[in-house]
């Protein structure tokens, strides 16, 4: 089957669906409190759901080793805070397209990076010309989008 079709391909578009989404629901929250408050509340139902699925799943939260996971795997949290603020601040000024035209570029690129070098731990996965190339052409036709 083609990867182009594959279930976690398509996992990953409704993942990019709702990213959209929620950044322009974080987005028009925090005009209507303010962004660090938004930003927490947002996080606060996002733990609450967590645990939730955690004690539905009953994964096994507290039979892992957490202490020896290594400290920049935890970024994670702090970095979630950083997008959601970063996503709200941007929408209202760029617009929903532009912001997500924006995000996506920036993750491909910093993707093909962290395979490349085989960042926090994941196999090295080398650049091809034709992937610097599509980023390429991928920023141009961002360029289109961008009004």
């Amino acid at each position: 089957m083609s990867k182009l079709l594959s279930l976690p391909f398509l996992i990953a578009a409704i993942s990019g669906v709702a990213m959209a989404v929620q950044g322009t629901i974080n987005s028009s929250l925090s005009q209507k409190t303010s962004l660090i408050s938004a930003t927490l509340v947002v996080h606060i139902i996002g733990t609450i759901v967590a645990f939730l699925v955690v004690l539905a799943w009953r994964a096994p939260l507290l039979k892992h080793d957490w202490g020896s996971v290594p400290w920049y795997l935890y970024l994670g949290g702090i970095l979630s805070v950083v997008i959601v603020g970063l996503v709200a601040v941007s929408i209202p000024k760029v617009g929903v397209c532009n912001a997500t035209t924006a995000i996506i570029i920036g993750q491909v690129s910093m993707a093909v990076l962290i395979d490349h070098f085989g960042c926090f731990g994941v196999t090295k996965v080398p650049w091809s010309p034709w992937q610097i190339l599509g980023i390429g052409f991928f920023a141009a036709g961002a360029k289109l989008l961008f009004r």
